[in-house]
């Protein structure tokens, strides 16, 4: 991954970019899929489990990375395409594998509107979808 696209997606949301900062935007850019964090664990060798658990809730604070809960064994993070550490625009219908357990982006399906009664606010909404993915439905 490039090194200055890295930089310049966490200084678009407020992130200070420091070198165990751009490993793990980097290895959250080379998934094609939301990672749990001991898959990330396995995929970065140079940061102990603590420190990428610092830098995700660094992340989350600043609108930088979606936090999916699937259902499955835990919370799995993906980084977010909305360019504000304010609001995250980028919000979208996730898909879990109940048999590879594997959680999947449908990016281009969003979220649908609700209506929420009087007096409720909303902060964030995750919409995951459970099935079978299509190399496991066969």
């Amino acid at each position: 991954m490039n090194k200055d696209y890295s930089i310049e997606l966490m200084e678009s949301h407020g992130i200070k970019p420091t070198a165990n900062r751009i490993v793990v935007v980097n290895a959250l850019l080379k998934c094609d899929r939301p990672m749990s964090l001991s898959e990330l664990e396995t995929k970065i060798l140079t940061i102990d489990k603590s420190g990428i658990f610092r830098t995700l809730n660094l992340f989350k604070e600043h609108h930088f990375v979606h936090v999916i809960e699937d259902g499955g064994d835990g919370v799995r993070y993906e980084l977010c395409h909305s360019h504000s550490h304010e609001h995250d625009d980028d919000v979208h219908v996730h898909f879990f594998c109940e048999h590879c357990h594997k959680t999947f982006c449908l990016d281009n399906i969003k979220i649908p509107l609700v209506d929420l009664p009087d007096g409720y606010e909303m902060t964030t909404v995750n919409y995951v979808i459970k099935g079978k993915c299509p190399n496991c439905k066969h």
